[in-house]
């Protein structure tokens, strides 16, 4: 059994990427123990804060970050970005340097927006943050999913059939990309 960690980079309740974070644990490899990691009550990375006895917030997203075999971002995009939340989840991560949790362990990005790129502007900073700090990211399939909105049943679940094949077989491909990194 692998565990697997998963962050959503938008906060909000009813957000497209929190719809499709349910489906990535539903069309999951058996092999993957998936549990979120929530980033929404981190204090922002203040290296002040960096000391003996840091906010119990970084500790315990630290921790639940460790435990993990490898990680599944599902981001948003907000003004051609990443959300803050997300980056600052990163940076908490990341810190102090020489302790960074992110060093080593497989990722595998996932981007959406209601709109035409599908936040491939935020999939793209995501993939350029996570090398510098030494992730090794799942290089394809890049997961730009673009009409969020269309997706959806109003029950929130993903009924795009071509969309759940394209998941189903990335998160196979996951599990292959991960043995490589043992």
């Amino acid at each position: 059994m692998k565990n697997i960690g998963y962050i959503v980079g938008s906060l909000r309740k009813g957000a497209y990427t929190r719809l499709l974070s349910q489906a990535v644990c539903e069309l999951a490899p058996q092999s993957f123990k998936m549990s979120e990691i929530g980033i929404g009550e981190l204090p922002l990375y203040n290296q002040d804060l960096e000391t003996a006895t840091p906010p119990t917030q970084w500790v315990s997203f630290r921790d639940q970050v460790k435990s993990c075999d490898a990680i599944v971002f599902i981001t948003p995009e907000y003004n051609r970005g990443l959300p803050g939340a997300l980056k600052n989840a990163i940076d908490v991560g990341s810190r102090p340097i020489k302790e960074s949790v992110w060093k080593g362990r497989p990722a595998l990005i996932m981007s959406l927006t209601p709109g035409k790129l599908g936040a491939m502007a935020a999939h793209q900073q995501l993939r350029l943050g996570l090398s510098v700090i030494g992730v090794p990211v799942m290089p394809l399939p890049e997961l730009y999913l673009p009409n969020a909105g269309e997706l959806f049943d109003g029950g929130g679940k993903l009924v795009n059939e071509d969309t759940r094949k394209l998941l189903a077989t990335a998160l196979n491909e996951f599990e292959t990309w991960i043995g490589r990194f043992k």
